[in-house]
């Protein structure tokens, strides 16, 4: 039988979880799918934050759960979809969101620490999330994983705009990780995808890792930006709702494996 194009998107029954939803992308992914029936449990470092996302989520009459944790950390991870599990019996959708940037710096001057702080969260924190989601899903032979990418992944960043090896990597690393779980789990009807998104200023990305800028030094910076892509401007959050809501849905059900940027053009120049 076939469905109409609200159905295909509907995602009504649905519960998610998002990663990093307490601000930023994260936020506007949790608003997204809630506006679209699922029931969201909204994860972060600072609870504060994640009870912000859920109040409204709340308002918007779905169901919700605000939990702390810290992606690198699997322990918290593992407790986090334990309790996902017992308070709601299932997982329908993941969101790897959560995320931080390492400060401006050349790679022979960068403090091994700084480098590994920021796999751990964007890499290992990716692959640990993956990891209990697929347990979740497996028995239900269905489900979607949106992993957020970037497309410093996918291509090495000008100097002038940004030096973010450790980022860069992490990211590259999750496109492979995307990959592959796509390949290994299409058999038991779960997809896998990413979103590569491109420059979107505004989020707590930069600042929960210690990289702050003036006001001047944010103008210039987004001049540069903007200068650089096709669209000549930088993105709002809340551009990437729609294709999330794309890849949690059936409205995507024969795509997998794909790692899809919204960078307003950046990677076609």
């Amino acid at each position: 039988m076939r469905r109409g194009m609200s159905e295909l998107f509907d995602l009504n029954g649905a519960v998610a979880l998002v990663t990093g939803g307490g601000s930023g992308l994260g936020r506007e992914f949790c608003r997204a799918l809630a506006e679209f029936g699922a029931d969201v449990v909204c994860v972060d470092l600072y609870r504060d934050r994640a009870e912000e996302t859920c109040m409204m989520i709340k308002e918007l009459g779905h169901k919700t759960m605000a939990l702390q944790g810290d992606v690198s950390d699997y322990p918290q991870v593992r407790a986090v979809f334990q309790q996902t599990e017992e308070a709601f019996g299932r997982l329908d959708i993941l969101v790897n969101n959560a995320g931080i940037i390492n400060r401006r710096c050349h790679i022979h001057e960068m403090d091994v620490q700084d480098w590994l702080k920021v796999i751990d969260v964007n890499l290992h924190g990716t692959f640990y999330c993956m990891k209990e989601a697929l347990r979740l899903m497996l028995p239900r032979g269905k489900g979607s994983i949106v992993n957020i990418a970037s497309i410093t992944g996918q291509c090495g960043t000008d100097p002038e705009v940004a030096l973010m090896a450790p980022y860069s990597t992490s990211k590259a690393g999750t496109i492979g990780l995307t990959r592959q779980a796509a390949a290994e789990y299409g058999v038991h009807g779960i997809r896998v995808n990413a979103i590569a998104p491109g420059w979107y200023l505004g989020t707590r990305l930069g600042t929960d890792a210690g990289v702050t800028r003036t006001k001047e030094q944010m103008d210039s910076f987004r001049a540069i930006l903007s200068s650089r892509a096709p669209l000549k401007r930088t993105g709002e959050p809340e551009e990437l709702k729609g294709l999330l809501v794309y890849l949690a849905s059936d409205a995507s059900s024969f795509v997998t494996g794909q790692v899809i940027a919204s960078d307003g053009g950046w990677t076609c120049v």
